[in-house]
Order: structure tokens, then sequence, then C-alpha cells
């Protein structure tokens, strides 16, 4: 018996478990020492329709809730957190195409996810970080064209990205442009910050644009709505990198309960010792009451209402518990836990990474804060 509730249809969900356990979990040890883009996987995530859960069908999508989305996601992670990511990278382009792309920009590239379409999200420039108001990258509108200059960091996924969504700074202000991987004069290179300890699918790549030409209607949204457009889907992505997080505590707690149940000391088994037993119902308490949170958070999405509190708040919950899970797994498993060969380091890796990537927990703890400011009433003094 599975110790995880199912928080969307039991069949679906368990269709997401076999094909995790067919495709992903035999391949999640080399991809991660290898640090290997999951093609193949991808390819067969498109075949099932999981490259396209969320699209409309008049996309070839699944019309899919939010809900059932963060269930994929958590099971593909439980599997691999590098080949979610991966497909993960894929959502993040189709979802700002879909709620800010023209109808043109969506009937050109959105059916293209079902039959693989690969995407990557190219907001981070190294000089700034997580401060996406302050660009190098610029954008110039001349005649139907408009012209981007720059160079982007960190890029997931950009290896193999088909299609980019690159923020850029324009005479308006940060804007959002979808551009193709073939646009004459962009490429990608590996630098002395490309190779990444956790969430390993490829090199994170630099992104260089030296006078990049796309179509006007190549801009998402109205220019200088930059920051508005990414923001939003930050809040989308937040929930799934929580949905990430919360696969890898459970992949973390169920290997390393099924260790020291038949791991053997002093005549015993090592779950036997009260200790031991403290740990895993602290463990479990920990994840389940996360995974609620997870699934408030996909129901705000779901339902458009107060999407930006319930996706920062489970973003970090589920990432603290994913950490301190994956680090109490290696604890209980002694010597073993440490071993390269054991699977725990990978989770310890992957776990921390989902601290910083997509928003890091100060980020966060400042997003919630900001919440509170503004909707927050005062206390009355009492009397």
């Amino acid at each position: 018996m599975s110790l995880w509730q199912y928080f969307h249809d039991e069949p679906v969900v368990n269709g997401y478990r076999e094909f995790a356990a067919r495709h992903l979990k035999p391949v999640a040890a080399a991809l991660d020492k290898q640090d290997l883009y999951p093609y193949d996987i991808v390819a067969a995530a498109a075949e099932r329709g999981f490259n396209s859960l969320i699209l409309p069908t008049q996309y070839g999508g699944g019309g899919a809730t939010f809900r059932q989305l963060a269930s994929f996601f958590e099971e593909m992670a439980a599997a691999s957190a590098s080949a979610a990511i991966s497909l993960n990278s894929n959502f993040q382009v189709q979802n700002v195409i879909l709620r800010a792309g023209s109808q043109t920009l969506q009937s050109k590239y959105l059916p293209l996810f079902a039959k693989g379409l690969k995407g990557a999200y190219a907001l981070t420039e190294a000089n700034h970080g997580s401060d996406i108001r302050t660009l190098d990258t610029t954008a110039e509108l001349k005649g139907d064209h408009w012209v981007l200059t720059g160079q982007k960091s960190f890029i997931t996924s950009g290896l193999a990205a088909d299609l980019f969504v690159i923020l850029a700074q324009t005479p308006a202000g940060v804007s959002v442009f979808a551009v193709p991987r073939e646009s004459p004069n962009l490429s990608t290179f590996e630098s002395d910050r490309t190779e990444t300890f956790g969430l390993r699918n490829s090199p994170h790549v630099e992104l260089l644009l030296d006078k990049v030409v796309v179509p006007r209607d190549h801009l998402l949204g109205v220019e200088g709505d930059g920051l508005k457009i990414v923001l939003r889907n930050l809040n989308y992505s937040r929930t799934l990198n929580a949905a990430m997080a919360i696969g890898i505590a459970r992949s973390a707690f169920d290997e390393s309960l099924d260790y020291v149940k038949h791991r053997k000391a002093f005549d015993k088994s090592v779950f036997d010792f009260q200790g031991i037993q403290w740990y895993f119902s602290e463990m479990l308490t920990e994840i389940d009451a996360a995974r609620l949170l997870l699934y408030r958070a996909a129901d705000a999405i779901d339902q458009q209402k107060e999407v930006e509190r319930y996706s920062s708040e489970a973003k970090f919950l589920c990432c603290r518990v994913a950490n301190r899970v994956a680090a109490q797994a290696i604890q209980v498993c002694g010597a073993y836990g440490t071993m390269t060969n054991s699977p725990f380091n990978r989770y310890f890796r992957d776990a921390k990474v989902f601290e910083i990537g997509g928003g890091s927990m100060e980020v966060l703890k400042n997003t919630i804060g900001k919440y509170l400011q503004k909707n927050s009433q005062a206390v009355p003094e009492w009397k």
C-alpha cells in the first residue's frame, strides 16, 4: 500500500507512476551523473500527451486542471527530478505563450508541444541574478521586427531548447519575447557557471543574442508588461517546483524507510529502534502537511484566487521539507547514505537547488511578507 494519498483521479495518477517507473526511474542516476538532457523521455511524454497536459484541446493538449498537472510533476520528480525539471521548462514556455501570446503566436507554437517541442526560459543575467527588473539585454523595434542583443545565464534546458522565452529591456520597459533557436545570430555555449551539482539535465548554458531578429508579433503581451507577465508565470511554476520537491521528499523517505527496515543492527531491524521511528514519524507528518499546502496552491490557480500567496507558501514549505527529509534520509542510513552509488546524495543535491531556482527562499518570504502588508488588517489594541 502506498503511503501517499491521491490528490487527483487514482487511475490517472497511477498512469503517471507507471510512466515514471518505466521511462524515468531506470535512467535517473545516469542522467544525473552524466548531466544529460532526457531527449527520449520528453519524446515519450509527448507521445502520451504529457508534454502538453495543460494546453487546450484545440492545440493538441489535454485541457488538464492545475491540480492534475501538479500530480504529474510530483510523480515525475519522485522518479527523476532531472527529467521532471526538463518537462517543467516546456510547461513554462507554453504557459506564458498561452496566457500572453497573440492568437497567431499560439497557433504557431503551441500545437508543436504535443509533438515534442522543447522550451527554455531565459530570464536571468549573470550580473543581476534574481533582480529581473534590471537587464542588460535589449530589444529594439525596427520596422516589423524586434532586434535583441545581450546575454542570458543559467538557462535550464537551454542546451536542448527549440524555443526560448526571453526577457529584454525596451524603451517602454521590461518586455517578453518568444525566440526560436534557429534564429540567426542566436547561440548557446558552456562556461564556468553552466554545470550545477543538482537538477542536472544538461549544462545550464549561456545564451548569446547578437542582434537577433524576430517578427514583431513575437512580443508576448504588451511592451513594457514583461515583469507582470513573467512574475505571474513564476507563480505557476513555483507550484510545480513545490510538487517536484515533494516528489524528491517522498522518494528519500520511501527508500530510506525500506533500507532501515532491512538493515540489522544489534540483533534487530534498525527501524525497531524508537529513535529511528521518531525520525520517520516527523518526516511523514511534514510531507503530508506540505502536500496539503501544495494542492491548496494548485486549487488556487484553478480558481484564480490568491495565487501568489499560496504558490509562494507552497514552494517555501515543500522545498524546506524536501531538504530536511533528504538530509534525514542520509542520517538514518548511516554510511550507506553518504555513498556516491546510493540515491540519497542525488536527492540531497536536487532538493537544495529547488531552494534557489525559481524563486529563492528569501524571495519567497519577501513575497509572502508583501502579501501580508497589503492584505492583513491591523490587530486592534487590547483594552
